[in-house]
């Protein structure tokens, strides 16, 4: 994993739709855990959310696809971690997982067990219906993940 830039960006150039949910509902990972639909709030509400903040902070972020499932997790660690040193700052400091959770190994959520991380668990970007191309330009040629920590 590697941080390749952090930004802050206006949240009133952030495009939120319901499009991204529908490419959930496609995902094998739709209803199966905590970060993804229909676990999260919907889109009509992240529209209110969002709209509450002036800034969110933007980051890109380097994955070797060998190690996919490793580094995300390091990622969503970076990104907990950086919350919690935000909050300081900002008492209502936000951070939005890269797609669905990986915290644990095994996920006991997917065989009807409970979260055991579930003050940790936050929404995908994707879930809550945040349109990523509206604030940054994608390189699908890039193995790269993008993720949002909210600041207010």
């Amino acid at each position: 994993m590697e941080l390749v830039w952090e930004k802050i960006v206006r949240t009133e150039n952030i495009v939120v739709s319901p499009r991204p949910v529908w490419k959930c509902k496609m995902c094998d990972m739709y209803g199966k855990r905590l970060s993804c639909p229909p676990f999260v709030p919907s889109w009509r509400e992240t529209k209110e959310w969002v709209a509450n903040y002036d800034n969110v902070l933007v980051f890109k972020f380097f994955i070797d696809m060998d190690n996919f499932e490793k580094e995300k997790r390091e990622i969503i660690e970076f990104l907990l971690d950086k919350e919690k040193a935000l909050f300081k700052e900002y008492p209502f400091v936000h951070a939005l997982f890269p797609g669905s959770c990986n915290l644990c190994l095994k996920c006991p959520v997917e065989k009807g067990k409970e979260c055991l991380k579930p003050t940790l668990v936050r929404p995908s970007v994707d879930a809550l219906g945040i349109e990523i191309t509206s604030i940054i330009h994608l390189d699908f040629s890039e193995n790269a993940l993008y993720s949002l920590i909210f600041l207010e």
